[in-house]
């Protein structure tokens, strides 16, 4: 645990010191930056944990894990927590977040889903990201398309409930751009020929965010 508040400190420093984040807010809200360099140390904390759920999970369902690909990657700090030798990719419309990403991280390489080969990842991740998305349920699909027999698609998103809105509220975010809720998501990965393997809460007890794993149906392994 010591080694990943640390982790958190040191990375949390320097998104504070090298994004404007204060100033732009507006431009960088739907990032996650704004999360993770958050004044409020819990509040910070939690969109930290995330990334660290969404990784443990990966590898308890999928342990041989070695190529990713990460959508909606924002900065890309998801890919600090994954073993060196696992090969990155990552998806991420916002042109400087994803400009960051790649100067800070010289092995990862930047995708359209158009451009994903079809099985080709063992882990995949959309956190906090497909909900900003009219079209979630057609991007689940591509994403399913590229998931390797065996290998693992984490989701996670939020609740929406009253304590989120709360929340989030209190956090100073608007959320105006959240289209669905992870329920919502949560079906259209089935629909999508996956099948849920783990679920879990991020912070046990308190309902914000669901973390949940899927993997190929049997069919769908076949196709």
């Amino acid at each position: 645990m010591n080694s990943t508040l640390r982790h958190i400190r040191t990375r949390r420093a320097a998104l504070q010191r090298e994004i404007e984040t204060a100033t732009h807010f507006e431009e960088w809200e739907e990032s996650c930056v704004p999360s993770y360099c958050h004044p409020n140390p819990l509040a910070a904390l939690v969109s930290w944990w995330r990334l660290y759920r969404a990784v443990g999970m990966a590898k308890h369902h999928c342990p041989e894990g070695w190529r990713a690909l990460d959508f909606g990657a924002s900065v890309g700090e998801l890919a600090r927590l994954l073993p060196e030798a696992v090969g990155y990719d990552f998806v991420e419309a916002h042109d400087k977040a994803a400009g960051y990403l790649m100067s800070q991280l010289p092995r990862a390489q930047r995708r359209d889903l158009a451009s994903i080969m079809p099985r080709a990842y063992d882990w995949i991740f959309a956190i906090d990201s497909l909900e900003h998305n009219d079209n979630y349920a057609s991007l689940l699909a591509a994403l399913a398309q590229g998931l390797a027999p065996g290998g693992v698609l984490v989701l996670c998103g939020p609740t929406e409930n009253w304590l989120y809105k709360l929340g989030r509220r209190i956090a100073g975010f608007g959320g105006h751009y959240h289209k669905t809720i992870i329920y919502e998501i949560e079906d259209a990965a089935r629909a999508a020929g996956l099948e849920r393997c783990g679920l879990s809460l991020i912070l046990p007890g308190l309902p914000l965010f669901r973390l949940s794993a899927w993997s190929l149906r049997s069919g769908a392994r076949k196709a």
